[in-house]
């Protein structure tokens, strides 16, 4: 679904991403760790068609967006593409239950279609009481659940989510793990997660890919991939099984300076 071929991107004389290559599967779920400055929200932007590479390529769904016109540009990252990043990015002047819609409206569904849809979703996270209560009546989680069930709503075949639950308190967070991964497995869409925390990674991803920050003697900074057969979609009883703490220490092994 997502193929991401010898990435390279500079800011200056700063090389952020150096021959990144990578892909996420059709209904896969893919996280990307690493240290602060390794250059996962700008990889993120790069596949999300927000930014360009210097060098590289990206395909989704067998489409480069390489060269598309601005429009077009536009038109396809609207059709395939859908972004929850760390800000919830709600617009003030609507209702939560507006908010969510959005997108549906967008897409061409029915008032009535979206409606309900979005009511479903919001009452499945514990929002039906707020559906009139405008985003600076809800606490940050409900705000966060919101935008992320705002994309939901898209219906496109790729999610790219830039740290979408850092701002939850652990309890909220801990909801949101089990409601996403079991979400993800009925909707079976092509996800790549930034995070910097490894047990979010291990409880939502297939595969774990780990970015430092680059190396000149190297021939990529994406150093390496762990693979977690845990099937989906998984609980927070998996935390407490071997596997969960060999995998998390071996994590914890590759992120840490050597």
């Amino acid at each position: 679904m997502i193929r991401v071929e010898n990435i390279v991107k500079r800011f200056g004389s700063l090389e952020v991403l150096h021959g990144v290559t990578m892909s996420v599967e059709r209904g896969e779920i893919v996280s990307i760790v690493g240290a602060s400055g390794a250059g996962k929200t700008t990889l993120l932007q790069i596949i999300g068609t927000l930014m360009d590479a210097d060098a590289g390529s990206v395909t989704i769904d067998g489409v480069s967006p390489k060269g598309l016109s601005d429009a077009k540009l536009s038109e396809f990252r609207n059709k395939h593409i859908g972004f929850v990043f760390q800000f919830h990015h709600l617009l003030p002047e609507f209702t939560a239950l507006e908010n969510v819609m959005i997108p549906a409206f967008i897409a061409g569904r029915s008032r009535k279609d979206a409606e309900a849809a979005a009511k479903a979703l919001l009452d499945d996270l514990g929002l039906a009481e707020r559906l009139s209560h405008k985003p600076s009546q809800l606490s940050g989680g409900m705000r966060q659940r919101a935008a992320l069930l705002r994309t939901f709503l898209s219906t496109k075949e790729v999610m790219l989510l830039d740290e979408p639950f850092s701002a939850l308190d652990m309890i909220t967070k801990n909801q949101m793990h089990e409601w996403y991964s079991a979400t993800m497995e009925r909707h079976r869409l092509s996800t790549l997660l930034i995070t910097h925390d490894i047990e979010e990674a291990l409880l939502l991803s297939e595969r774990i890919l780990i970015l430092e920050n680059t190396d000149e003697g190297k021939d990529t900074n994406l150093i390496k991939e762990v693979k977690v057969l845990q099937s989906r979609p998984r609980n927070r009883e998996f935390i407490f099984t071997k596997e969960f703490s060999e995998l998390k220490q071996e994590l914890w092994q590759a992120v840490l300076p050597q």
